[in-house]
């Protein structure tokens, strides 16, 4: 049960019952959502204020004659017109007992939405280059990415999760001439890794397997005969390394695609770039022209001579952009755009790509790219993720045991624990800076959010192994069946506005692609519950559990056991555990 949406659809209904002569089209401007000051009501609408324009009216008249309206539902205890024409509703108990009852009545299905209505979602994150491990910098991206995938799924949508692996180009030349050293390297050898190449003792692994497969024949070879033999050992192994470091923490995407799938010609079939591009000439997509120098460093696909340039200036760009260079290349965007037509190909409605800091350029082209291959008709949608500082006890951390230059994300992970990294680097919207503290993401305090929201759901479980030693009756009770209309305490009540306000913020965060915003409601219920919980250390008529009066002790269980399915559901949208006890 949506609040917000139950009672927007009462005041759409009530105005219509006015007789006024406004369309669907003004009604669907009209927001209902919690007022800023929860003082001021349970329910707030600018009903008033977007309708009186197109009516010719006074706005603060017009709340009056509609508050009027919405005073005549049972479910409404008061409504106040304030300021211009804000209309501010207070929610009667009977309403809010009814609600929680149907958080207990429902709990797998409680916040859940159809505002996805079944569309296909591709959410593409991390895809990092396939080099080396992973490091904190993809953290964050992996975090926020698995999440959004996490958060658009519960809302309705059809997601897939995918990792673009970057197996094309020179960085896996350079892979593979880094490994080929420490094949030799196996074989007894002594090596220098020069300037260049990847100086990680994690490729020593791939070193061995070369010499386990091929012995030392490959030294008779020259690099453009071992080159193809050692590039593809080590993509695979360095995948497997990364696809190790992400299940640490937790994530798992159902499609690898490989870049270097999209240049392969087998026989005489054209490449899925090749084709790409006949299919742009025969849109009109492309054209034979010069780009004038770039301001600052030239970038590499730059040359000034006619190439193959793809009119992405018509959609949304700042420029036009290379696809195929004079000597009949392409360039590196032009697979990333044959990359861009698989994914409409297959069918996604909606494509989300989270990119490091760094990729910021790529927004408004990734953009122009799907808006003209899709005709207009799917929507790309880019995240940046900014960069993250780690420290310990406040001095910053650089350094890693392992790559030597930086701090892996297995390293993380191993010393805090995976909840504690995901819940963290969702601590702050995805374009904001991060600061990660080893010592306090291991604080047990209420200053360490993880611990926070993971210790309300371990004392709900604490109350209920309580409510089984006092009063096991009480405690095995149905709660549908429980007894809601004696939640009458303020902070009770304020506990179940709480929990009325999931379903709102599931769709609003799935809305913006914001799955931070669903870390900071849960850390507010949590705050909720431990505040009413010492509330009851203080006034033992609060207390949860209390065998001499059976009927309050079945409601206040009950609205645990809400508190419980909302923590939990929320949790598992992030993928963080809900333990049943801390230690």
């Amino acid at each position: 049960m949506n609040v917000f949406q139950v009672f927007g659809d009462r005041i759409r209904s009530a105005i219509r019952g006015l007789g006024l002569a406004v369309g669907e089209p003004e009604l669907a401007r009209v927001t209902v959502e919690p007022p800023r000051d929860a003082s001021h009501g349970d329910i707030a609408t600018n009903a008033a204020m977007v309708l009186a324009k197109p009516l010719g009216r006074k706005p603060r008249d017009l709340a009056e004659e509609i508050a009027v309206a919405l005073r005549a539902d049972p479910d409404v205890d008061a409504v106040e017109v304030a300021g211009p024409g804000f209309i501010n509703l207070r929610i009667a108990a009977g309403f809010w007992a009814n609600l929680a009852r149907a958080v207990v009545a429902d709990p797998a299905g409680y916040g859940r939405s159809t505002v996805g209505h079944g569309h296909k979602v591709n959410v593409e994150y991390v895809s990092a280059n396939p080099t080396g491990p992973m490091h904190v910098g993809h953290c964050r991206g992996a975090v926020v990415g698995d999440a959004l995938a996490g958060l658009l799924a519960f809302a309705g949508h059809a997601v897939t999760k995918e990792y673009y692996i970057n197996d094309a180009g020179g960085q896996i030349d350079v892979l593979a001439r880094s490994a080929f050293l420490r094949y030799r390297e196996a074989l007894g050898e002594t090596i220098t890794i020069p300037e260049g190449l990847y100086p990680g003792d994690y490729l020593v692994p791939v070193g061995e397997a070369l010499k386990a497969a091929h012995g030392d024949a490959l030294l008779a070879m020259d690099e453009a005969a071992w080159l193809p033999i050692v590039k593809p050992v080590a993509v695979a192994m360095m995948m497997a390394m990364i696809r190790d470091d992400l299940a640490m923490l937790g994530v798992a995407q159902e499609v690898f695609f490989s870049e270097k799938s999209l240049h392969e010609r087998v026989g005489n079939a054209p490449s899925e770039i090749d084709g790409m591009l006949e299919e742009f000439r025969g849109r009109d997509l492309v054209y034979q022209g010069t780009l004038p120098p770039p301001k600052g460093q030239l970038p590499e696909d730059w040359e000034d001579r006619e190439q193959t340039l793809f009119r992405a200036s018509a959609y949304g760009d700042d420029i036009d952009r290379p696809l195929q260079k004079s000597d009949g290349s392409y360039t590196y965007f032009a697979a990333d755009v044959a990359y861009m037509r698989s994914k409409v190909q297959r069918g996604f409605d909606e494509m989300i790509f989270i990119l490091g800091a760094d990729h910021s350029g790529y927004v408004k082209r990734l953009e122009a790219v799907g808006n003209a291959i899709s005709g207009g008709k799917a929507k790309v949608v880019v995240r940046l993720c900014q960069l993250v500082k780690l420290y310990r006890a406040g001095e910053p951390v650089k350094m890693s045991k392992r790559s030597g230059d930086f701090v892996t994300l297995r390293e993380v992970v191993e010393e805090v624990g995976s909840d504690a990294v995901r819940f963290m680097m969702l601590m702050r919207k995805n374009d904001a800076p991060l600061d990660f503290d080893f010592v306090k993401v291991k604080e047990q305090s209420k200053d360490n959010a993880v611990f926070y929201v993971q210790y309300a759901n371990a004392r709900c479980h604490s109350i209920f192994r309580q409510a089984r030693e006092q009063a096991p009756e009480l405690a095995d009770a149905d709660p549908a069946d429980a007894p809601f209309e004696r939640l009458d305490d303020a902070g009770e009540l304020a506990l179940i506005r709480r929990l009325a306000e999931y379903p709102r913020v599931v769709e609003s965060a799935a809305e913006a692609y914001e799955p931070h915003r669903l870390a900071f409601y849960l850390t507010d219920l949590a705050g909720e519950f431990h505040g009413h919980w010492n509330r009851g250390k203080e006034n033992p008529r609060l207390r949860f559990v209390n065998p001499d009066e059976p009927l309050s002790t079945r409601a206040r269980l009950a609205l645990v056991r809400a508190v419980m399915i909302v923590l939990q559901s929320g949790l598992s949208i992030l993928g963080v555990n809900a333990p049943d006890e801390m230690r």
